[in-house]
């Protein structure tokens, strides 16, 4: 073979690469982040949240002369185009309300730079676009049900929309932020516990329920109705009729764990950061801590109910019969060694249909003091999501956005052009002259 038929083979070739490459570029479309903080792509929350909305979905902007910013809408869509990819009847309109006000009143819009997302004939207003407010809205429009949370007040127990350090207040914000309503209920005035609430919230009462307070809960539990009972490490105040309706068994004593004060913590903090398989914690992997813990046990022998472990905290601490005067100090005389089971799931069937409680044995831990800890927030919502029958939403949330951006004062910024612009032009040069005579001495 010639050397110009090869040559002419070789281009052949190349050019039916090129075409092939062409070809597959329209038809497969392949894009990688390769930014450190992966600030270009989804979070896999956000993408497990798209796939909760079938169906058309559609985002407006409302915004003024969009036409005369050019640089915004494409950032817009530069960033919209991220779920696209994963949801491609997900559409972007812009729309001036100066020039279409009917429409705007029409959306609720209040202020020019608004975002309308809507699906399913729901909508949700953003005042900001970023990936943190986006998901979370659609995590709210992926609600097939109004779902409403109610939670037991009137004996001063731990408020879902309290302020206060022992309230529950920041959870109760994040449960309305995943599209949950919360309401308040007082057993003393109340007939019987509503039966439309997705799940029931039980804390620790300060005084004493009434009798017939303890029997309406109990007749709410006997009906099927699903449950989430926070018990404190304190005086159970007429909460013991649930404990043994539950068969659970609540000893006293108080979870130690010297791996927190290893993280400069109180041994008071029950730290986990492993759970057992679970539709609750599916994916979850979150360090979460639980002050002052107490042990959760289980009556083998009552077959009413079905038992899983939600998290053990404390691998490597004990149940102390009694608080830690200094360092904590295991005693083989009276303690028990952990894990400590801090969190429970009970199932059974009624009516044709699984009833959930899930029993956590420390209050504190989506107390507002404490709930900032680790996962501790995430895992509250994801056991809400599963009491609610909607662990199809249970998932991690989206991370915040980190920022990479690299800021220099006045001075540094002065150094910095002084070395480039003239230090490193005249080292060059130096080197350059030295070169130079050593050749011509040579």
């Amino acid at each position: 073979m010639s050397r110009d038929l090869r040559r002419r083979l070789f281009l052949i070739a190349a050019l039916a690469a090129i075409l092939a490459l062409g070809w597959a570029t329209t038809r497969h479309h392949k894009q990688w982040d390769l930014t450190q903080a992966a600030s270009h792509s989804l979070s896999p929350a956000s993408v497990e949240t798209l796939k909760q909305l079938p169906g058309a979905l559609s985002l407006t902007v409302y915004v003024s002369a969009p036409d005369a910013q050019p640089e915004l809408k494409q950032a817009i869509a530069e960033f919209v185009g991220r779920y696209q990819r994963y949801k491609p009847d997900l559409k972007l309109a812009f729309v001036d309300p100066a020039r279409q006000p009917e429409q705007a009143q029409q959306a609720g819009v209040q202020q020019d730079g608004e975002l309308v997302v809507e699906y399913g004939g729901r909508r949700e207003r953003l005042n900001q676009l970023n990936e943190q407010s986006l998901t979370t809205a659609l995590l709210r429009l992926a609600h097939r049900k109004d779902s409403l949370v109610m939670y037991l007040d009137g004996h001063g127990e731990r408020k879902l929309d309290g302020a206060a350090n022992h309230d529950l207040g920041e959870f109760g914000k994040r449960l309305q932020q995943n599209g949950f309503r919360l309401a308040p209920l007082n057993l003393t005035l109340a007939q019987e516990a509503p039966e439309n609430a997705s799940l029931l919230v039980v804390t620790q009462p300060r005084v004493d329920w009434l009798p017939g307070e303890a029997d309406k809960l109990q007749r709410h539990l006997a009906r099927g109705g699903n449950l989430l009972w926070l018990v404190d490490n304190e005086a159970m105040h007429g909460s013991e009729a649930l404990a043994e309706q539950l068969g659970l068994i609540l000893p006293d004593g108080l979870v130690l764990d010297p791996a927190a004060e290893e993280q400069r913590a109180p041994a008071t903090w029950a730290l986990a950061s492993a759970y057992p398989p679970h539709a609750a914690t599916r994916d979850f992997n979150l360090i979460t801590v639980f002050p002052f813990a107490r042990p959760l046990l289980w009556d083998e022998s009552n077959q009413d109910w079905q038992h899983h472990v939600l998290v053990e905290a404390a691998p490597r601490g004990w149940v102390s019969a009694r608080p830690p005067q200094a360092a904590a100090r295991f005693d083989k005389a009276r303690d028990t060694p952990g894990p400590a089971v801090v969190a429970l799931a009970l199932t059974r069937s009624v009516a044709d249909r699984e009833q959930r409680v899930v029993v956590v044995g420390s209050g504190s831990f989506l107390a507002n003091t404490y709930s900032g800890n680790g996962g501790n927030l995430d895992l509250g919502v994801a056991l809400v999501n599963w009491l609610a029958n909607e662990e199809r939403l249970i998932t991690q949330p989206p991370r915040a956005v980190r920022d990479d951006r690299l800021e220099l004062g006045k001075t540094t910024l002065n150094l910095l052009a002084v070395s480039v612009l003239v230090i490193l032009p005249l080292l060059l040069a130096g080197v350059g002259g030295w070169l130079w005579w050593r050749r011509r001495r040579a």
